[in-house]
């Protein structure tokens, strides 16, 4: 699985970096989450300047894309150009958005008229756009997940992690990356909010792995 996580100017370290990490922990079995942004480095909301590891263009041929949000997400969205570059397709990709990123996959009819997650700062947008937004951190359709709140981002790797892999490979680096002292209850309560998205053979695959 190669994973684009799509990062612009203004982006959350925490969308774009926790995803990622989460994410590459199981690179022995193939996987690669990628910085893929439309210029060569992206600087952060909080000034940290990243250089990219793919372009904007990996995005159409990646198994799986992440938006993060940002704090010039708004530009984006109505950067019709941009948006045109982001040629996304749900009937092959997982694709998953975090905070403002939903704004993005609004802008990009991939959700139409079904319920999303995001944080409250971009709710109203959203909202504008169409789209109605749950009171909860992650929600799935399919292949097209949304969550909101910066942390929840380990709701979006998990559900990556399961549905292109498995429910122990989720298990797996959710428990790495969890406090210690906390890492079976963090694991449970991932699981426990992703578990429902994944259809009733991963619901399955929860119990026979202690989830």
């Amino acid at each position: 699985m190669q994973i684009a996580v799509l990062t612009f100017d203004g982006f959350n370290e925490l969308d774009s970096f926790v995803a990622a990490a989460i994410l590459n922990r199981v690179r022995s079995q193939g996987w690669a989450a990628h910085i893929t942004c439309p210029t060569e480095e992206a600087t952060s909301l909080n000034g940290v300047t990243v250089r990219r590891q793919r372009p904007l263009s990996f995005a159409a041929e990646a198994d799986a894309v992440i938006l993060g949000s940002g704090s010039k997400t708004r530009e984006i969205a109505a950067d019709a150009d941009l948006l045109a570059q982001l040629r996304l397709d749900p009937t092959r990709q997982l694709i998953g958005a975090q905070c403002s990123g939903t704004l993005l996959l609004a802008k990009l009819g991939l959700i139409g008229t079904l319920p999303a997650c995001t944080d409250l700062t971009t709710k109203p947008w959203v909202i504008e756009a169409g789209v109605e937004v749950l009171d909860a951190p992650f929600v799935a359709h399919g292949n097209v997940a949304t969550a909101g709140g910066c942390l929840a981002s380990q709701y979006l790797a998990a559900w990556m992690l399961a549905r292109g892999g498995s429910l122990a490979a989720a298990r797996e680096a959710i428990h790495y990356v969890a406090p210690v002292g906390e890492k079976e209850a963090t694991v449970a309560r991932v699981l426990d909010v992703v578990t429902p998205f994944l259809g009733a053979a991963s619901n399955a695959e929860s119990r026979l792995v202690g989830a």
